[in-house]
């Protein structure tokens, strides 16, 4: 099969969690113990989140007053470099030294007249008390959403619309290369008057991205890993479900969080009606079992309703 696993950005730096570096390895490396027990017939795409990391560059870059802070696209870039190359380490530790990886910069173009660019829903950083964030909104000119009983930074984001380097990713797949592209949605790219690329200060979901390359990539399966091991009916209460099977048209009356399941729901969602194929949301620690068919939330068209664990 040809599979596309899009890791949770939440996943590999954890709500709460100190942002370093040994932490990112750490839970990378659950993710990669994963993948590799799914490498063997499988062709793969890894494709992953950058919110907490571009976050936290962007809090590096604004210590440094001397010059102005880089810009967004330019950040998701360089977490692009630095989550890809911790992956390839990683995977490259548990598989053959012959099977080939590449981590590609994948630019990727919204519209310029998108209304995401007026409503910003994405969050990008670390959490932070109410308190703390509305002081950090008032000096930094942020806007802030709330993310479980904490708040984060939200930014603009964009729909994908095109993702530029489709083919030099599909021949590496055609060599047996282990792709690592479309990090953090995708630098963020439109044209100009001029027709001229230019970078946009703003944070692509990576989940719709995913589904977006999967269905270019006519994968057989879309992974959507993630901090929980599925998508939840009143989640955090105790009436709380987790849903196994659904058919696109009823788990989007459900209902999600825009800041957090909603673009998971909606990529699988989109994925299932266009391809026919299946999406799967669940636990970074359950890739194996999901590819199984053992776990997660299975989004597809081929059967009606909705049913739960």
């Amino acid at each position: 099969m040809r599979i596309v696993v899009a890791l949770g950005g939440n996943a590999l730096l954890r709500r709460g969690e100190p942002m370093t570096a040994d932490n990112q390895r750490a839970n990378i490396r659950v993710a990669t113990e994963q993948i590799a027990k799914i490498h063997p017939g499988n062709q793969l795409v890894i494709a992953h989140g950058n919110g907490p990391q571009v976050g936290l560059l962007s809090l590096q870059a604004a210590a440094y007053t001397s010059v102005s802070p880089y810009p967004l696209d330019v950040l998701g870039a360089e977490t692009e470099g630095m989550i890809g190359y911790i992956i390839e380490q990683e995977l490259g530790n548990l598989l053959a030294f012959e099977v080939p990886f590449a981590t590609l910069l994948t630019q990727v173009e919204v519209d310029a007249n998108d209304p995401a660019f007026q409503n910003p829903t994405k969050p990008i950083g670390p959490v932070y008390a109410k308190a703390e964030a509305e002081k950090l909104a008032a000096e930094k000119g942020w806007a802030i959403a709330p993310d479980g009983d904490k708040y984060r930074r939200v930014v603009a984001s964009p729909r994908p619309k095109r993702i530029f380097e489709i083919r030099p990713i599909k021949w590496l797949l055609d060599k047996g290369s282990i792709v690592i592209c479309a990090g953090g949605g995708g630098i963020p790219t439109m044209y100009d008057e001029n027709r001229k690329l230019q970078g946009v200060e703003a944070v692509i979901d990576k989940d719709l991205c995913s589904a977006l390359l999967a269905e270019q990539l006519e994968s057989d399966l879309l992974v959507i890993a993630t901090d929980v091991n599925a998508a939840f009916i009143d989640f955090g209460k105790p009436t709380q479900k987790a849903i196994a099977q659904a058919h696109p048209d009823e788990l989007e009356r459900l209902g999600f969080a825009a800041g957090s399941m909603g673009p998971k729901v909606q990529a699988a969602c989109e994925f299932a009606r266009h391809t026919g194929k299946v999406a799967v949301i669940g636990s970074l620690s359950d890739i194996e079992a999901i590819v199984q068919g053992k776990a997660g939330t299975r989004v597809s068209t081929a059967a009606p309703g909705i049913s739960y664990h």
